[in-house]
């Protein structure tokens, strides 16, 4: 009989489907992100450009960043053994791949190396408190390079719009369930009880609900002048919002260039 292996491209077709019904515009903060690191670096494509993919998951942006970039030297790091399981299949020895839990602070020990020239994360790190994020930011810091760029898409609604806000949560919110009813597209949960009939994923999906045990921060989601203001008390040199769709943001943060002086 022949050994079942993980079809990795089904199931990272299938994580992006679900993914996309909370984010219709998923692509479009992939692009902008993606534009970012190419102004940051003009030469991105033909050389090999450091990029971390941080919290990320199967490696959506570790594999954009490749179609794009393919001499990047891509390190995706998560803690969510089944995730990484995808993004180990899908990436094919394109990327390291790196077992890292935010919540702690030594988690950059694990990088292959410090000096990226971009750190890049998605719809993730609302999950952290805001005391560890706020550290975590200062972390990176000393992760990227002097003149290297993060960005960080996520929840991020507009403080001077609340009623507006509300309503386009209230209208994402009806058109996903909508989709739900029909089957268009898996829900979060739907989508993690197949992937634990999966005999490859299923022990690993067992081994992520011991990891995740602990309840989570995710219902705190701040607007993007909460990140900007941690940003710069982390020590960027440069902040602001590269992209916004909705009730959703991409901030940008540029650590300080060293400045050489002659002699």
């Amino acid at each position: 009989m022949t050994p079942y292996k993980l079809d990795s491209r089904a199931w990272q077709e299938s994580w992006d489907r679900q993914q996309e019904a909370f984010m219709p515009d998923r692509e479009h903060r992939f692009t902008a992100m993606l534009d970012v690191v190419d102004a940051v670096l003009p030469d991105a494509a033909e050389r090999s450009a450091r990029i971390l993919d941080l919290a990320g998951g199967t490696g959506s942006i570790a594999l954009r960043a490749l179609a794009r970039f393919p001499s990047a030297e891509v390190t995706v790091a998560d803690l969510d053994p089944a995730l990484l399981a995808i993004a180990d299949a899908s990436l094919a020895g394109r990327a390291t791949l790196v077992t890292a839990d935010l919540r702690e602070a030594g988690w950059a020990e694990r990088l292959p190396h410090r000096g990226y020239d971009a750190v890049l994360t998605a719809t993730a790190l609302h999950w952290l408190t805001p005391q560890r994020l706020a550290e975590l930011y200062r972390e990176l810091t000393t992760v990227l390079r002097p003149g290297g760029v993060f960005v960080n898409a996520d929840h991020m609604p507009d403080e001077a719009l609340p009623d507006l806000s509300r309503r386009l949560v209230a209208r994402a919110d009806a058109r996903r369930d909508a989709r739900y009813a029909t089957g268009a597209v898996l829900s979060w949960h739907d989508w993690w009880d197949r992937a634990a009939l999966d005999p490859v994923l299923a022990p690993l999906v067992e081994q992520r609900h011991r990891l995740y045990s602990e309840p989570h921060s995710s219902e705190w989601l701040p607007p993007a002048s909460w990140h900007l203001d941690a940003l710069r008390a982390a020590g960027f040199a440069e902040t602001g919002v590269v992209w916004r769709g909705g009730t959703d943001a991409a901030v940008a943060a540029v650590t300080t260039e060293v400045v050489v002086t002659p002699a």
